[in-house]
Formats: structure tokens, sequence, C-alpha cells
């Protein structure tokens, strides 16, 4: 099925990362069309109302392109150092672009999302993501529980992140060379299951009123921390 995506830095993300790209219109957009021009990918030049009536904030540039890309964890997976983020049931389109925004920034690895009960990418996630979604590798698997396993039996350690009795503060945690970092859900955390598979749960401590981060702040702070760790 294939997505509608616009925007300066979406479009040309898109056409960076060699997404297969239809029916691109242009309007005014001078650097969509150099890129374009320069990746020989045809586009129509349009009147902005045109584009005005798909969308108000299409900055000059809406293009039609195939689903967005997903990859097996084995294209994931390393021998040396690297870090894996897993999502257990993250359900705000806007979080999971903000987590890709910052996975690409830190060079994050790829991200696993289960198929059911998890947003899915969706143009939303890619407008937040400013492009991310087209350069950082997304896993979908049936079972997260099942993958955190088999990661465990490639040398990857499992760090869960929630505030329990038990877990250790962020800052303080060991972090191994070969990390999955896993986040909730926005309102329930992780699940039991999930929690269980850990091998380490750590937490972000709070000094203030409010007793939680938004998941993808969170997640920010800790991809930066492992990675500066490792």
């Amino acid at each position: 099925m294939s997505e509608i995506i616009y925007g300066t830095n979406l479009v040309a993300s898109a056409i960076l990362n060699k997404i297969k790209i239809y029916n691109l219109k242009i309007s005014g957009n001078n650097t969509v069309r150099e890129l374009a021009e320069k990746r020989k990918i045809p586009y129509t030049i349009v009147l902005k109302n045109e584009l005005n009536r798909i969308t108000s904030n299409h900055q000059g540039a809406v293009a039609e392109v195939e689903s967005f890309p997903t990859y097996s964890l084995e294209a994931i997976i390393s021998t040396e150092k690297n870090l894996i983020v897993a999502l257990d049931g993250i359900e705000d389109p806007h979080n999971l672009g903000a987590i890709l925004r910052t996975a690409d920034a830190a060079g994050v690895s790829g991200i696993i999302l289960p198929k059911n009960r998890s947003v899915r990418l969706n143009g939303t996630v890619a407008r937040v993501s400013t492009g991310a979604i087209f350069s950082v590798k997304c896993v979908l698997v049936p079972n997260l529980v099942s993958t955190l396993k088999k990661l465990k039996d490639y040398g990857y350690w499992i760090y869960g992140a929630e505030a329990t009795k038990e877990s250790l503060c962020y800052s303080e945690a060991k972090y191994d060379p070969k990390t999955v970092l896993v986040l909730g859900s926005e309102g329930k955390g992780l699940s039991r299951l999930t929690k269980e598979t850990c091998d380490f749960l750590v937490e972000i401590p709070m000094s203030g009123s409010v007793n939680s981060l938004n998941v993808s702040v969170s997640a920010g702070i800790l991809i930066y921390q492992i990675i500066n760790q490792q």
C-alpha cells in the first residue's frame, strides 16, 4: 500500500534514501526539485492550490511513496557493539516519530515494533520523524518477548525502562556493548512478560510533582546515556 508524504525534509529524505517515489508534485520548492533532477526522478510542476487540496503544510512538495520500509531482525544484529531499541506497545504516532528522529541522530542500529497492539508506520510518524523513518531500520515482529529471547542468544543484554523497587538508576547502570533498550507503552509501561524477559530494569529519577516522563523524552535520555557509556 502506498503512502502520501509531504514537506521539504520528508520528501528530500525519501529521495536521498532511494525510496521508490511515484507522482511527485512540486510547487516552488527548489530544494526538492534539484534533488529530483539529480536523482532523475520524474516530477510535475503544479500550482500551489493543487497541493493545498491535499494539505496546507506541503511546503511545495507532495509525493506518493511505497509502503515505509521494514527490515528483518538479522539486518540490525551486529557482532560488534551496537544499540537496538524495542518498543512494547507504543500507541502514539507522535512518540514513535520522535523516537525515530532521536534514533537517527544517535546512530541506533534499529527499532523493533510488535506487529499487533502498536502504532503502525504511517504518514504522521513519517512527518514527526522528519525523514528518519527512511533511514532508521524498523523491524516488525509477531512476538516481542520471543524476539528479545532470540537477541539474548546473539549475545545481547536486555534493559527495560521501568520504575520499580529493583530498578537501577539509569546513570549508574553498566550497559553492555550489545544492548537492547526496551520502552513500554504510554499508559501501562512494560508488559509483565516483557519485564520478566529483561536482564535489568532502569529508571530515570524524578524530583518534580509529575510522576512520569513522555516516552520519547525518556528514550532520548536513555539512548544517549547508553551510547556515551558504550
